[in-house]
């Protein structure tokens, strides 16, 4: 069977999209469709499914709650699991775990992964990637999101995207667009600049549409410049549809429908889960003349051209074995153990055999994260905790000691302060673990310290109020190392964590992630040394929250409302939930482009953690940069040797300066990068092609892209604060 890659190119060749395939029969189906049979595609028919005709034969749309995992079978109109065991799937790591892997060709075998599992289930569209700009260290979602930088997350969307669609499964990017924030998520306007939401928010979005022929976007819960996203004109129709040439279709996020007309003329495809807007209603517009029959027939044909592309699995067929299988389960692996970086080593790791003792410490060696808090989690079929790795790695080479150290606190219901007696015996409680702790740190050649955060923390429908750690565990660790200095810290993350104490207190520190079903075997083959740390850092780690752009500008957080969040009201209440409609809250993007490392790079904030960043066992160097650049590429070329003993994956970064640019720009941006395996002692030459086209601007007096001609820098390195390499080039 031929995959969409290959139609894809195929269809440039033969100058059709690879949706267009269907175009005379589709015309002639409606043709013969009633206007009640029309209408009744444009909304949800279960909780995660949309109406086909089922006269003619044309099936159902089964959506699959993803990004990072099928969700659990439930029952058509609610929230209820239905309780089965073949629905036990693969956990797969969250979106910054996957994005630090920095590889498109790794995000392919994600979304690879992905789609075998959605088609054992019987569904036709992944809800994922989710892949909005991670613009704040206290963002609810950042752990599923991919990056904070728009070619990273746009690349590895275009591979997650290319994997599943190659399996004949769909996906459906979101959140359509710059849905920033979880706070205040389902009114928050979003005042942002043209250049700012083109170059920066959009551009994933682009990429994945124009190079992967995604089938699929949802919109947004948010506004942007004034307009729900679900109804938003400009976003929908003129950018996504008329100038991206987007075929497929709009979906709402779940709740995010706000009107009639107002979504009908403003591109939006389906209504989930509910019928209010696009049901009943729809017809009456259409029949009193609001509507033209010419937009229905649109929003039908951008089903139907992915309902024929993408086959229906049989019912019989659907859910006849467990969803997790070895195969997929082995990409998991695969992305976790690629994904995990090293941010400091003062020579404790790998592990030694010399090590005979290792004290693990902390809740999160055996916490399990792939379900917890709001939104999307897994039934996995499994979940290898961090200390269930180690003992496995170090069974019959060391003894382990393991203490809880920290447990989370109580939590008090919205509005509510927590219990007073819940809270004394809580202290109590961390006091004795704390005893045990330090027992278990005293004698032993190392203390690995497995802390974080965990899903109750970072979660949909809130965002954090702080990035320092939680439950004590800097007090902790604190303690810990002055009866043991010999402590590596684990960071169990999907998004910033304030580590200043940390980095005080450790001789070694290392991102986890929350990093799927495979997640504890991954960390164990990198802290024992079998595979060398090969993550990056996709975001900034700053130094202190306020450092931040959108906390240093004082625009961030804005004043909370206590009502709720838009998808918890609609969980709790099993429908549709209108409550937050009227009411209005500003983001205001003031930082504009300066998003990130950007803000870091040109206004000279010293992070904790620069983006990009993560060590290895061995030394790499760079050296014999060469550049050149006609009309259409810029060819970056230099050699990369593996100075250490082992072989080892190094992350290559190219960023770009334009130092005559007549407009504001950063201090550099990146602009291509490369995964690259090199083997001890030798040296491999690499190259990175950048199209000249994305060293374009948005010019906001023409409302268009401009690529400026005259000097543009090239720099070359292995994180965007250590860029050995730098040459010149003209582009004309």
């Amino acid at each position: 069977m031929l995959g969409f890659a290959f139609l894809a190119l195929q269809a440039q060749a033969q100058n059709t999209h690879p949706l267009l395939q269907h175009e005379a029969e589709i015309t002639e189906i409606i043709k013969g469709m009633t206007l009640e049979e029309k209408v009744n595609m444009l909304h949800g028919k279960n909780m995660f499914s949309s109406a086909g005709i089922e006269r003619l034969g044309i099936a159902d749309i089964e959506y699959a709650d993803g990004p990072f995992g099928i969700r659990e079978e439930m029952e058509p109109h609610s929230w209820k699991p239905l309780g089965w065991e073949t629905d036990r799937a693969t956990f797969f790591p969250t979106g910054s775990a996957l994005a630090a892997t920095w590889s498109p060709e790794i995000a392919y075998e994600y979304g690879k992964g992905m789609a075998i599992e959605a088609k054992l289930r019987g569904k036709d569209m992944i809800l994922g990637p989710a892949m909005n700009i991670q613009r704040l260290p206290v963002g609810g979602r950042t752990y599923e999101y991919l990056s904070e930088d728009p070619i990273l997350s746009g690349e590895l969307a275009v591979g997650y995207t290319m994997g599943s669609q190659d399996q004949q499964e769909a996906v459906c990017l979101k959140h359509y667009a710059v849905n920033s924030q979880e706070n205040m998520r389902g009114f928050v306007n979003a005042n942002i600049t043209e250049r700012a939401l083109r170059e920066i928010y959009l551009t994933p979005f682009e990429m994945a549409v124009k190079r992967a022929n995604a089938m699929g976007v949802m919109a947004a819960y948010n506004k942007v410049w004034g307009k729900w996203c679900s109804e938003n004109d400009n976003l929908q129709n003129r950018i996504l549809r008329n100038e991206w040439g987007f075929k497929g279709i709009i979906i709402s996020d779940w709740g995010g429908t706000h009107s009639t007309v107002g979504a009908a003329i403003g591109g939006l495809d389906v209504e989930m889960p509910s019928s209010t807007y696009m049901g009943q209603a729809l017809v009456d517009s259409v029949k009193a003349g609001v509507v033209p029959m010419e937009v229905i027939d649109s929003k039908v044909r951008n089903l139907l051209r992915v309902r024929l592309a993408i086959p229906a699995v049989p019912k019989d067929v659907a859910n006849t074995k467990v969803t997790s299988q070895p195969e997929t389960q082995a990409i998991a692996y695969k992305v976790a153990s690629k994904s995990i970086v090293l941010l400091k080593n003062e020579g404790m790791l790998p592990l030694t055999k010399k090590v005979k003792t290792v004290a693990v410490i902390g809740d999160n060696a055996t916490r399990t994260m792939a379900l917890g808090g709001v939104g999307a989690g897994v039934k996995t079929l499994y979940e290898v905790t961090p200390l269930e790795g180690l003992q496995k790695a170090l069974k019959g080479k060391a003894k382990i000691k393991y203490a809880q150290g920290y447990k989370p606190a109580p939590r008090a219901r919205r509005g509510q302060p927590v219990d007073e007696a819940a809270m004394a015996q809580y202290q109590k409680e961390l006091a004795a673990m704390k005893a045990e702790a330090l027992k278990a740190a005293k004698g032993a050649d190392i203390v690995l310290f497995v802390g974080g955060d965990n899903r109750e923390v970072e979660t949909e429908g809130s965002d954090r109020t702080t990035i320092q750690l939680p439950f004590g565990q800097e007090d902790l660790l604190k303690a810990i190392a002055e009866v043991n200095p010999k402590v590596v810290a684990i960071m169990v993350a999907g998004a910033p964590v304030d580590l200043r104490e940390v980095q005080k207190v450790t001789k070694g520190l290392v991102y986890s992630w929350f990093n799927g079903t495979e997640g504890g075997n991954a960390l164990a083959d990198v802290l024992t040394g079998k595979i060398a740390p090969s993550g990056k850092l996709p975001f900034t780690l700053p130094m202190k929250l306020e450092d931040s752009p959108a906390y240093a500008l004082g625009v961030y957080p804005q004043k909370e409302e206590e009502a709720g969040d838009v998808f918890v009201n609609l969980v709790n209440a099993g429908q549709n939930s209108n409550r937050r409609t009227e009411r209005k809250a500003d983001a205001d993007y003031t930082e504009g482009i300066f998003v990130g490392y950007r803000w870091y790079a040109t206004k000279n904030v010293k992070p904790m953690y620069p983006f990009g960043y993560g060590l290895s066992y061995v030394d790499f160097k760079y050296s014999d940069l060469k550049a050149k650049a006609d009309k259409e590429n810029i060819e970056v070329t230099f050699k990369l040797a593996n100075q250490g003993g082992m072989e080892a994956d190094e992350v290559a970064q190219v960023y770009v300066a334009r130092p005559d640019s007549k407009v504001e720009r950063p201090k550099y941006e990146l602009k291509g990068f490369k995964r690259v395996a090199v083997k001890s002692g030798e040296t491999t030459e690499v190259t990175i092609s950048i199209p000249v086209e994305q060293l374009r601007h948005w010019n906001e007096f023409q409302h268009a892209w401009n690529v400026e001609k005259g000097k543009a820098v090239i720099y070359v390195g292995g994180s965007s604060d250590n860029l050995p390499l730098q040459t010149t080039i003209n582009i004309d």
